[in-house]
């Protein structure tokens, strides 16, 4: 083919809706030497049967952020690349049937306002006003979001297309990928059966074929693709009279319907009805032998299984009793991609340097076209408008095995419009990593949650407790465990705890020239020999990439401890920039250690009775080598429960004996959210809320954490030195809060009369202080302590007091310590 490219910038794999939009947007960056290769048509695989929705809705923020950029993107793209579309925006109506749904409901429109989205509540005989064909007697209200509508997917993607090729990238059709090479500067191949394309970045975008495509990137560091298939059918009715002659009164198609509580959607298609049901007795798909992937299933579809969604269809009837004056035309039963957690992976290949991902949507028409923005900013500035952390792949790590995915993937997917309490954890995938003490933390109560697939306790049940999976149903604060984590905080601040903590990411950094490396990646100091800090490490905007902890052995020998949810994320952050050739060494030493935190004032007394060469006398951020209940420990001088406490890291094998000593010394066990709940009422931050790529180390009150007067330089450092004199817009508070039943979630937004101010980035009860407490991001004029705001928490607004910069509990640190 002679004018088949042999270089571009960048390769995309995959033809659909969100491929292309990544190439136009790449495109919108500059990068206009780009390629997209699609082996089949546009649009052959999930996008050409996809229903078209475009929703805004969701409880993500930064889903919320890419899915409202989509409907501003489809609303123009039209005119701006002149092709015609068929978009409708109709307006959606989501029914609730009970308090915990107008909550959330609630919770969603707050935020959404915020983004300049006008949502809406409307009453039940609101709804029927603007839908007459409604039955509406057992509804408790109902979400308008006039910004909902459809659009058809094929135009979607063509106009994206045309778009970019308008621009100057290249389109390839019916040109297979069939493999990757990647070379020794990091440069790669991208093989097809008509010949190589060499490329500075590649980019997986292949819709359900993600996983075989990932295979490719194997021998380069890359793992299994954590995704599975869903099969996903709606069914369209024949034309309905009444319908039409609504239609041409009203110029404009029905609102979508939504009831999110049956679990199914209604839509006007031509005259007639899409009925899209998301059933509970769900089918997942090439997910065994019996069962095996095609090479190709371009434009192709399953047999249709009316018996799985009756109930649902009949439901839907009794909602529009005028969907029974009509008989069904066609059902449409197809594939569609679903992540462990029902969100798309968007972002940098784990392990594979200039790869990235932008596949396993459930929502693509919804997503596309924020999808091509975020990957457009990944790729070409390093970074993203918005911390796109809820579908960043590193987000997942080794835990995500084959049973994982498919049992993750049809729990989410049988109750796609589930409500994700903060209580619940839903059962499906538990006990992938286990702690050495995770049969005696169960057998002494333990309710467990996940974290980066380690298996910790949340609380821990007390007899007669009531632990079932309904009880936690609930945004409010009230339920069995309440007394439970009152009795564990008030144990940590009176007597002593201890808390089991499997998965701490932690890295070894040894070799010469490693501690100034490190002044070079990190805004602020490093500890000296023998101590521990905190540290903080910005991108180049002067944003919070991470936080970790560093304790230096030696001059030149650190281990560096962050979230065990941070353990990719961090590690590449760490690898990709650690300069090759210097003999600096970097491994990852998760697996083989854990970590007990006892903490509280009787925690020295009871350490001395189990250590007999233990300096607990040395103070507040130090490190030391000793042994507990015989066996050999690292303990740190720290606590994140904020009060006197010690970190005893030892390696697995070794801990069960610790910990047994430990209770028998008298510690009380503790969780996670008693935990929470201690570093709330301390102001400490945590990881992707308090602390993420939304906000800069000075608007994130870390200033004693930056250094803008040493030598080194790092990144980030002139965006601070700017904001530095310019002054911050928003800035890091506590408040206190007048919180009735529910403590401030994630994102609930802040007001000064009628003006949006702020936003809060975690919230809880704080047990020693007795109040609720809220850790936000508030406008720089409003920080002064003493102000009085308010917080609006599942759609009740509630007072919020400023607090003075320092801790709620023990302001000066005297406890901790002691």
């Amino acid at each position: 083919m002679s004018d088949f490219p042999t270089k571009a910038r960048v390769v995309i794999i995959g033809g659909g809706v969100v491929g292309a939009s990544s190439l136009y947007h790449l495109a919108k960056k500059g990068w206009t030497d780009c390629v997209l290769l699609e082996k089949n048509e546009l649009t052959a695989g999930s996008t050409w049967h996809a229903a078209g929705n475009v929703p805004t809705f969701s409880m993500s923020w930064g889903i919320m952020n890419m899915q409202r950029y989509s409907t501003e993107l489809y609303s123009g793209l039209a005119d701006e690349v002149d092709y015609p579309m068929n978009y409708h925006v109709t307006g959606s109506i989501r029914l609730a049937h009970t308090k915990e749904r107008m909550q959330e409901f609630e919770r969603a429109m707050t935020m959404a306002k915020y983004q300049g989205i006008p949502m809406e509540m409307w009453t039940p005989e609101e709804a029927k006003e603007h839908y007459p064909f409604l039955e509406v007697h057992d509804l408790m209200g109902v979400l308008y979001d006039p910004t909902d509508g459809d659009i058809d997917p094929a135009q979607l993607t063509q106009a994206l297309a045309k778009g970019a090729r308008d621009m100057g990238q290249k389109i390839l059709r019916f040109t297979p990928a069939t493999g990757v090479t990647q070379h020794d500067d990091g440069t790669w191949s991208v093989h097809t059966d008509k010949g190589d394309i060499a490329c500075d970045y590649v980019v997986n975008a292949a819709g359900y074929y993600a996983q075989r495509i990932g295979e490719w990137f194997k021998p380069f560091g890359g793992r299994t693709v954590p995704s599975m298939v869903m099969e996903h059918q709606y069914l369209l009715t024949e034309q309905i009279p009444e319908v039409e002659a609504w239609t041409k009164e009203n110029g404009r198609k029905l609102p979508l319907i939504r009831d999110v509580d049956v679990s199914y959607y209604l839509r006007q298609e031509k005259a007639g009805y899409n009925l899209g049901p998301y059933e509970p007795n769900c089918q997942a798909h090439w997910h065994d032998d019996t069962d095996t992937m095609p090479e190709d299933f371009s434009f192709q579809l399953w047999q249709e299984n009316l018996d799985r969604i009756e109930d649902i269809v009949v439901d839907a009837m009794d909602r529009v009793p005028l969907m029974q004056t009509s008989g069904v035309s066609s059902v449409i039963n197809g594939p569609i991609p679903y992540a462990p957690d029902g969100n798309p992976l968007i972002g940098p290949m784990p392990g594979v340097t200039n790869a990235f991902e932008a596949h396993t949507f459930t929502f693509g028409i919804a997503q596309g076209g924020g999808a091509g923005k975020v990957l457009a900013e990944w790729i070409v500035d390093g970074h993203t408008e918005w911390d796109m952390w809820s579908v960043d792949p590193r987000r997942y790590t080794d835990y995500t095995d084959h049973d994982y995915c498919v049992a993750k993937g049809m729990e989410i997917y049988g109750h796609e419009y589930g409500m994700h309490f903060p209580w619940k954890r839903w059962p499906a995938g538990a006990d992938k990593k286990l702690s050495p003490l995770h049969d005696k933390v169960k057998e002494l109560g333990g309710q467990m949650g996940a974290y980066n697939g380690w298996e910790r306790a949340n609380w821990f049940a007390g007899p007669g407790d009531d632990t079932s999976l309904e009880s936690t149903e609930t945004w409010g604060r009230a339920g069995p465990w309440e007394q439970r984590i009152k009795e564990e905080c008030e144990a940590v601040r009176d007597g002593v705890g201890v808390l089991d903590l499997p998965g701490f990411s932690r890295f070894t950094l040894r070799g010469e020239g490693s501690a100034e490396w490190l002044r070079t990646r990190i805004a602020g100091a490093l500890p000296k020999t023998g101590r521990m800090n905190l540290a903080y490490f910005p991108d180049e905007r002067g944003r919070i990439l991470t936080e970790m902890s560093i304790i230096r052995h030696d001059e030149e020998l650190f281990t560096l401890i962050t979230a065990a949810g941070a353990q990719w994320h961090d590690w590449e952050l760490l690898r990709h920039n650690l300069p090759k050739d210097t003999g600096l060494e970097l491994t990852d030493d998760t697996l083989g250690t854990g970590t007990l935190i006892i903490s509280g004032p009787k925690s020295r007394e009871l350490l001395a009775s189990l250590s007999d060469d233990a300096d607990l006398s040395l103070g507040w951020l130090t490190r030391q080598t000793a042994t507990v209940a015989g066996k050999p420990v690292l303990l740190l001088r720290v606590s994140f429960a904020g009060e006197l406490g010690w970190e005893v890291h030892a390696d697995n094998e070794d801990l069960p004996a610790i910990y047994d000593a430990v209770l028998a010394g008298g510690a009380k066990p503790f969780g996670m959210w008693a935990l929470n709940a201690l570093r709330l009422e301390k102001g400490y931050r945590a990881w992707k809320g308090d602390l993420s790529t939304d906000y800069s180390l000075f608007e994130g009150g870390l200033d004693r954490f930056v250094r803008l007067d040493k030598p080194q330089d790092f990144p980030g450092k002139a965006a601070l030195q700017n904001e530095k004199q310019q002054g911050v817009k928003k800035r890091f508070v506590t408040l206190t809060v007048d919180a009735g039943d529910c403590d401030a979630p994630y994102m609930a937004t802040l007001w000064n009369g009628d003006e949006v101010v702020g936003e809060t980035t975690s919230g809880g009860w704080g047990y020693r202080i007795n109040k609720s407490i809220a850790l936000g991001m508030l406008r720089a004029d409003l920080t002064e302590p003493g102000t009085e705001i308010e917080v609006e928490i599942y759609g009740e607004r509630r007072k919020a007091v400023v607090q003075p910069d320092e801790p709620l509990w023990d302001p000066q640190n005297e406890r901790i310590r002691a």
